[in-house]
């Protein structure tokens, strides 16, 4: 009797806790763009989480080529189908180098900051740049979008997750636009002390 009641208890309770969710929300950057699968900054990130054996597992829904207006249309699948704890959202750059409104990025970023919060989760948004050769006003609108957010919104923000790494070759692709796999544990490392003050 006592061994049925004992095995029935165990079955009711979980043997480790639930899987804590991140989601990371980006274009090619996060991809892992022209890298071996497994050794961008998202998948480094999500070892030192296992190395922690904290429970937290991250979803990568980056897409390369992804506007803000991309991440904006896929944003309520992507909460509704991971429920996170906490959402990277690394948008933006794919905009400027087209040309795109600023403005619009605005818009699209901050309403996808807005979804993200109702649905419980909280927001690290990821900072970019676009050359200089796009001209300083066109340059400094788009970098603007990323600091007014964070400051209306209060919204932590990674200034620029390329910093020191955009104009060192040894650490871009060949393209000039893609950091390679030796830039992908600075990425990492730029980003993590954001994370563990979130969670």
């Amino acid at each position: 009797m006592y061994r049925l009641v004992l095995i029935v208890i165990l079955g009711l309770l979980p043997l480790t806790a639930a899987a804590k969710s991140i989601v990371v929300l980006g274009d090619s950057i996060s991809a892992g763009y022209g890298i071996d699968a497994g050794a961008g900054w998202v998948s480094l990130l999500q070892q030192r989480f296992n190395q922690r054996h904290d429970g937290h597992v991250i979803s990568n829904e980056s897409i390369s080529g992804d506007t803000s207006a991309g991440g904006l249309a896929r944003i309520d699948q992507v909460l509704a189908k991971h429920k996170p704890e906490l959402v990277l959202v690394e948008l933006g750059a794919n905009d400027g180098l087209r040309g795109l409104s600023p403005q619009q990025m605005r818009s699209n970023l901050s309403e996808i900051i807005g979804r993200c919060r109702q649905s419980g989760a909280k927001v690290l948004m990821l900072g970019m740049k676009i050359p200089p050769n796009y001209g300083k006003r066109f340059v400094d609108m788009f970098y603007n979008v990323y600091r007014e957010l964070s400051t209306e919104l209060n919204v932590p923000l990674v200034p620029f997750i390329l910093e020191d790494i955009a104009l060192n070759p040894d650490l871009m692709q060949p393209d000039g636009l893609h950091p390679n796999a030796s830039a992908q544990p600075l990425i990492a490392e730029k980003i993590w002390p954001y994370i563990e003050v979130l969670l």
